[in-house]
């Protein structure tokens, strides 16, 4: 919870047990100088007690009728109605009895939360001129003689209540002032939480664009290395082999060895072509993904003789040309490695789409091999062809899994985020 949160429940507390003190305040008040008034009346002061208590009775009601509490909602009118009725039943009161001068002061409070202005300190002189019939013994004293007496004890507390009027009036515009204060921070606090929402959204987006420009300097250094490097390599190769390919009359399984070999070749440097010029692989330019898939396992089975399935699961459909050729790279790897390791007879690939997720699933019945922790970014022999399956999965936020252990065969999977055609990764 917040400081300024606080302060507005610690602030609210204190009003509501101030309203409820200030509603309960001229009952007590007014209950207590009617059971002095029957008591002295006992013990023998003149009190005409049927004017004293249907005048307690009147007062009651009307402090009923004009509450306070309700000052808020109320006209001027209404409220100097209120005030005035107040002080004529409290001096009607004094006048029958001077102990109602304890129910008088409730005039200083109600003068406070009621009236504002000069009006304010007409009615802390109005309480204090009714307040000293009380302190000089009632108003038989008063009829005496003793107007001055009364007079100057009416100006005394007048002056000490107007000048506490001025001090608390001070404070509580003070602190209307912090409310003010308060509710302009809490206003601010708001403005500041959505600013940073709209902030975090922004970064948000930096991070995704210092990530594409990231990947896109990658995809240029990558394009580089194998313009320099693959795609040169490759070229001499495919030169090399055409010769061979010429100069050899007759020698059947040599010739479809060498004919697996360009068509690798010429597929391998097509491919690192188009990765130059970052585009998806060959295979996907014109076929999904399943279809793709199906056609370099079939490639694959008849170049090695191996038996090899391919099959779809889920809701297959386009997705984003990353996942795509990340999945497609992955199989294509995956099929390298049981042709260089696994010496397996069946290898199985399963395609699986999912709600959320896409699945590539490879099999084979090899030889299998134990894993090594401290090896596994590496292929079995050593070299990164996983390493590289594994960190174009993880740039998409996905994983790789490989499960084997001799003579028992591999199991590896990839999986991606199902992004759809479109999005922004």
């Amino acid at each position: 919870m917040s400081i300024e949160t606080e302060l507005r429940e610690d602030i609210a507390r204190a009003e509501r047990r101030e309203s409820v003190f200030y509603a309960v305040l001229p009952y007590v008040l007014l209950a207590i100088s009617t059971v002095l008034t029957l008591l002295r009346n006992g013990w023998g002061e003149r009190v005409d007690l049927p004017a004293a208590l249907g005048l307690t009775l009147v007062t009651t009601v009307w402090l009923a009728r004009f509450s306070h509490a309700q000052g808020g909602r109320r006209s001027g009118t209404l409220i100097a109605v209120s005030y005035t009725g107040l002080m004529i039943t409290a001096a009607a009161l004094v006048v029958l009895s001077p102990w109602y001068g304890i129910f008088a002061f409730v005039g200083y409070i109600h003068a406070f939360l009621l009236l504002t202005g000069p009006w304010r300190y007409l009615g802390v002189a109005a309480t204090s001129m009714i307040m000293a019939v009380s302190y000089v013994g009632g108003w038989d004293t008063i009829a005496e003689g003793n107007w001055g007496v009364w007079a100057a004890i009416s100006a005394v507390t007048g002056v000490l209540a107007g000048t506490s009027f001025y001090f608390a009036d001070s404070t509580d515009v003070n602190g209307r002032k912090q409310k003010r204060v308060l509710a302009l921070l809490h206003d601010a606090n708001a403005k500041l939480e959505a600013a940073l929402e709209e902030n975090s959204g922004l970064h948000a987006q930096l991070l995704v664009h210092a990530r594409e420009a990231g990947v896109l300097d990658e995809r240029q250094r990558i394009a580089g290395d194998l313009h320099d490097t693959l795609a040169q390599s490759l070229a001499g190769i495919l030169t090399q082999l055409q010769a061979a390919e010429q100069t050899m009359v007759d020698a059947p399984e040599a010739r479809r060895h060498l004919t697996n070999a360009l068509a690798l070749a010429r597929e391998s440097l097509t491919d690192a072509r188009r990765t130059i010029h970052a585009v998806e692989p060959d295979a996907l330019a014109h076929a999904q993904l399943p279809e793709a898939i199906g056609e370099v396992t079939r490639r694959w089975a008849e170049a090695h003789s191996v038996d090899a399935v391919f099959a779809v699961t889920g809701d297959a459909r386009p997705l984003h040309t990353d996942v795509e050729a990340t999945l497609l790279r992955a199989a294509q790897e995956a099929l390298t490695n049981v042709a260089k390791h696994a010496k397996a007879g069946r290898v199985g690939l399963t395609l699986s789409y999912m709600e959320d997720l896409v699945t590539l699933d490879v099999r084979d019945d090899g030889v299998g091999f134990a894993p090594d922790p401290a090896r596994t970014t590496t292929s079995r022999d050593g070299g990164f062809g996983l390493t590289a399956m594994r960190h174009r999965v993880r740039l998409l936020a996905g994983r790789v899994v490989i499960e084997s252990e001799p003579g028992a065969g591999t199991a590896l999977s990839a999986t991606v985020p199902a992004i759809p055609v479109g999005s922004t990764q």
